[in-house]
């Protein structure tokens, strides 16, 4: 359960099956959940290049779960929301209960690379938004995606990192094709080296 000494503050859905219906978050605990507009430029950017509907999504450090719910909204046929934390676990579930969301869902209570170590099912999306001043995460994170047999040639793997920090632009198999600034956030936009499936004029 969550605390009662945690203040409850409110974001949104964007669009979708759940547009504009509210989700928690917690002011004093420890999350810095992906803004609304960050999040809707997320969204524009990936559904310009492909439909959400039916895609699979894997949510590293969830925090409140707005991304993968946000993808459940617009479609998405599952979402892995991975997240170890007990209390922010605790939010993703009264969040989706909030939506009477019941399926198309599975929530891993573990850290972000045992979590990509358990999934064996095909991902299209992986997002992955570690606190910021967790940068070690990154390097871990992404090199086990890359080493991992869950992506395929189209799959994308989007990375929310502070303005202040630079991840590598490869981290074996998957090489960074597009950055988005957005204020002090940045999207960093990475596939399989040999992925197709966003131009590369996106650059």
């Amino acid at each position: 359960m969550l605390t009662a000494e945690c203040s409850v503050l409110f974001m949104r859905i964007i669009a979708g099956k759940f547009r504009s219906r509210p989700l928690r978050s917690l002011q004093g605990a420890e999350l810095r959940p992906t803004s609304d507009r960050l999040r809707e430029t997320l969204f524009n950017v990936l559904t310009a290049a492909r439909a959400m509907e039916g895609t699979v999504w894997l949510d590293l450090f969830a925090g409140t779960g707005a991304v993968g719910i946000e993808a459940l909204s617009r479609g998405a046929r599952k979402v892995y929301f991975a997240e170890a934390a007990r209390k922010s676990v605790d939010l993703i579930g009264q969040n989706l209960r909030s939506l009477k969301i019941e399926s198309g869902f599975q929530i891993l209570q573990q850290d972000a690379v045992a979590a990509v170590g358990k999934i064996t099912e095909a991902l299209d999306i992986c997002f992955l938004d570690p606190p910021y001043k967790m940068e070690e995460q990154y390097e871990k994170v992404l090199a086990a995606l890359a080493k991992s047999s869950v992506l395929h040639e189209n799959s994308v793997v989007i990375a929310e990192h502070s303005k202040h920090f630079d991840p590598k632009e490869r981290y074996g198999r998957l090489e960074r094709f597009r950055k988005l600034v957005q204020g002090d956030a940045v999207l960093s936009f990475y596939r399989l080296s040999n992925s197709a499936a966003i131009n590369a004029d996106e650059r």
